[in-house]
């Protein structure tokens, strides 16, 4: 791959020398006929090397897929050739598996990383923070550490406030003055005491 794309690079870089060597009438027609040329040599690069890739396939197919030769074998020399070929598919398949598994695990731990490195540059979302009852002691303590050596008492601090008290009419029990309060003079003693 590597000796492929230097190829390539050394095919491009005299693609631009034979197109600077040329002289063209404008300026224009030079980039013009630069860009065509460049991008068909790029077509022909690709297509060259879809073509190996092709071979290559084909190449290595051949070597781990030999073509099965079935005509004259008697029936327990098919059920060998049977078992050898489940072996292999077995084989082939725990091979798989532990292929899978590790570029499962380097995933993982790609991510992991990636995660680590977006942390670290300060980008990440931070979640959202939950309320916490905490005493101004505890908090002072948090913060400071063993330097605290007293507890504050910020409630002493605080200014203080005088809250006006609301005349509260007092309730007398109602069967103390049922008599009294009977009759034409308890209704005046009421009429006049709402007024």
């Amino acid at each position: 791959m590597l000796l492929e794309t230097k190829a390539q690079n050394y095919c491009i870089q005299k693609v631009v020398l034979e197109v600077k060597m040329t002289d063209s009438s404008s300026v224009e027609d030079s980039r013009f006929s630069f860009q065509t040329k460049v991008l068909k040599k790029a077509n022909a690069l690709l297509a060259t090397e879809k073509e190996e890739k092709t071979k290559e396939r084909e190449r290595i197919l051949h070597e781990k897929v030999p073509p099965l030769k079935l005509s004259g074998f008697s029936v327990q020399e098919l059920q060998a050739l049977c078992r050898e070929l489940h072996q292999k598919i077995d084989t082939i398949d725990e091979e798989r598996y532990d292929f899978e598994v590790k570029v499962s695990k380097n995933e993982k731990e790609i991510a992991d990383l990636s995660h680590k490195i977006y942390e670290l540059k300060g980008k990440m979302k931070r979640p959202v923070l939950r309320r916490v009852k905490i005493s101004a002691d505890a908090m002072l303590g948090a913060l400071l550490g063993s330097k605290v050596k007293e507890s504050v008492d910020f409630k002493a601090n605080l200014k203080t406030v005088k809250k006006e008290e609301d005349k509260k009419e007092e309730v007398t029990d109602w069967r103390k003055n049922v008599e009294a309060m009977s009759g034409m003079e308890g209704r005046k003693k009421l009429f006049d005491a709402g007024q």
